[in-house]
């Protein structure tokens, strides 16, 4: 892992979160983005260096929709950069560690993403993304 590309929070409500986290970030959310595969709508900020990511579902059984009627709105993953996704997942494998998805798919903010299973990662939904070429 190179380093944390970005922070992964749910919300339920975009049109709402935005502003707020416009105004505790003291930046301008710079670009929102539907990802059909996911189920997702996000919006992002950057925060000195980090990319922040805010998730709303697009349907009530989303994964996002369940996850706040879980465990409420909040962190949800976090997400870091790899030079190489597919080596990556395959060496961590190696080491043990089980994926929700072993076979990269298409993220938002143009990424390939997998998603470490989060009983491998002591509960903390953790994700691998690469820049699609």
């Amino acid at each position: 892992m190179q380093e944390i590309e970005h922070i992964g929070i749910a919300v339920s409500n975009l049109e709402k979160a935005i502003p707020a986290y416009e105004q505790l970030y003291q930046t301008r959310c710079y670009k929102t983005e539907t990802v059909e595969t996911e189920q997702v709508i996000t919006a992002f900020f950057l925060v000195g260096t980090t990319k922040i990511e805010l998730l709303q579902s697009l349907t009530p059984e989303g994964v996002i929709a369940k996850f706040i009627k879980k465990k409420g709105e909040g962190i949800h993953h976090i997400a870091y950069a790899v030079e190489n996704i597919v080596q990556s997942i395959d060496d961590y494998k190696k080491l043990g560690y089980v994926f929700v998805n072993e076979i990269p798919k298409i993220g938002a903010d143009n990424k390939m993403v997998a998603f470490f299973h989060p009983k491998s990662t002591y509960g903390i939904l953790t994700e691998l993304c690469m820049e699609r070429i």
